[in-house]
């Protein structure tokens, strides 16, 4: 990447910021750009995981990482502790690491 595609990608974030800071109240308070911004941020969270749990540089990687999510999942689903749910989905991966 060169240095002008980084600057300009900066700038970009930035002009994004600062449009959100100027943007007027009341359309923030409108629920319809209420529900956009939550669902948005679901979106990005989930799509973040996906791509630490099955990506690897090009590839698609189905390793370990895989069951522990669907472990922390289905705990998180049944609303357990958070601390719970990374022991149980981190001991999962290490179980399933030093079986493989």
């Amino acid at each position: 990447m060169s240095w002008t595609a980084l600057l300009a990608a900066c700038g970009v974030c930035y002009l994004a910021k600062l449009i959100g800071y100027l943007a007027p109240h009341r359309w923030l308070e409108h629920p319809r750009i209420r529900q956009a911004a939550a669902m948005v941020t679901v979106a990005l969270l989930s799509a973040l995981v996906a791509v630490q749990t099955l990506g690897s540089e090009h590839q698609l990687v189905l390793d370990a990482r895989v069951p522990a999510l669907a472990v922390a999942a289905v705990l998180l689903w049944r609303k357990t502790s958070f601390i719970v749910v990374v022991v149980a989905a981190g001991a999962v991966a290490a179980l399933l690491r030093m079986i493989i």
